[in-house]
């Protein structure tokens, strides 16, 4: 049995900071210190959708649930709330087709992901999955929104009018309900969108101008992966589950992948032997720190920790939080976490104040 809160922590080799997390069948997000201390935490307006991330002014940016959402697939989250410090609402966008992620702009505008449906003559079209089971009202696809602080939309994509029906092919073992289920919004520098198509196996970049694609990568590769996200260096860090792939048919297992665009090559990988050591078979993420190790979300677990480029562990940390979803029951599920460093732009002038929920944290620390 995995134990919760703080499991491992190496000083001399783990990057300080502060980690944020939001289990997704609760009401609040948390930030806890190295030592698995909760230090602040945000109540959210409602019950979080997929996940929160912070502004460099310090406010979080999560979305929750309406309960109104069209459809019961997995990462529905109909409003997207800023919330400051002290967990006040200071903006926030309805719109109940949103869904997993979300970008905040250099201009102040916000990037959102959410469903549409494929026309119907386009929809008998696409390929692959499981025969006969469309949604009831079709099959969905994905947008992206770029909207104003004043809720305007000033630039929209709509995935049926760039994706391929004959290439674009849903997993043999999916559902036909959604044609793509996309998971990540990731804009970058440059404007152009990041995102990953998770039952068709496929992460791509979206060139913002025209629409198109300048990237695509990962069918026979990927198996219902999450998170791509830019490194430094120009690759792309993504969280490979390992669901319905050729790749790993004969034993589930996840990893995390940091591939090379130029050359379509893997040039750094985690993973465990056997392989059903580390496996989430859904949500999950990964991000590279500023002392080259990587933070890991083990969604399904609840597990967060950090690995070397050796891969050796060097913290460890079990969302100890659990709630009912109505899929999965009494889980302490998260979809992506985060370590913000403690000279981080949005920690100047606040106040932590270590929870009376620290002690959970320290029951099986080991140096």
């Amino acid at each position: 049995m995995q134990p919760y809160g703080l499991s491992v922590y190496h000083p001399d080799r783990a990057c300080p900071g502060y980690t944020l997390f939001t289990p997704m069948t609760g009401t609040m997000a948390y930030l806890i210190d190295m030592q698995g201390a909760i230090m602040h935490r945000w109540s959210l307006p409602g019950q979080a959708g997929t996940y929160g991330y912070l502004l460099d002014n310090g406010h979080l940016l999560s979305n929750i649930r309406t309960g109104n959402e069209p459809a019961a697939f997995g990462g529905r989250g109909g409003r997207l709330v800023e919330l400051d410090w002290e967990s006040k609402v200071v903006w926030d966008y309805i719109e109940d087709t949103l869904h997993h992620d979300f970008d905040r702009l250099p201009n102040g505008n916000t990037m959102v992901l959410g469903w549409e449906q494929v026309p119907s003559d386009m929809a008998s079209q696409i390929q692959g999955g499981l025969p006969g089971t469309e949604h009831e009202q079709g099959i969905w696809g994905d947008y992206f929104r770029e909207i104003t602080p004043d809720h305007r939309v000033v630039w929209e994509w709509h995935g049926y009018e760039h994706l391929d029906v004959a290439t674009d092919r849903i997993g043999p073992l999916h559902r036909r309900a959604e044609w793509t289920h996309a998971n990540a919004c990731e804009v970058m520098p440059d404007g152009n969108v990041l995102t990953s198509f998770r039952v068709i196996n496929t992460v791509g970049m979206i060139d913002k101008t025209s629409g198109n694609f300048t990237w695509k990568w990962g069918q026979n590769e990927l198996g219902g992966q999450h998170d791509p996200n830019p490194l430094p260096n120009g690759n792309i860090l993504i969280f490979d589950n390992g669901w319905h792939t050729r790749r790993l048919a004969a034993s589930p297992g996840s990893r995390v992948i940091e591939v090379d665009t130029a050359t379509d090559t893997i040039v750094w990988s985690y993973d465990t032997k056997p392989s059903w050591r580390f496996f989430s078979s859904f949500i999950s993420g990964a991000q590279r720190l500023e002392n080259g190790n990587t933070l890991i979300c083990e969604g399904m677990q609840g597990r967060l920790f950090e690995v070397t480029a050796e891969g050796h562990i060097v913290w460890e940390y079990v969302n100890p939080f659990f709630g009912e979803d109505e899929r999965w029951g009494n889980v302490n599920i998260v979809f992506r976490a985060y370590r913000y460093s403690p000279d981080f732009s949005g920690f100047r002038g606040k106040s932590f104040s270590p929870d009376t929920y620290a002690w959970l944290s320290h029951l099986y620390t080991r140096s």
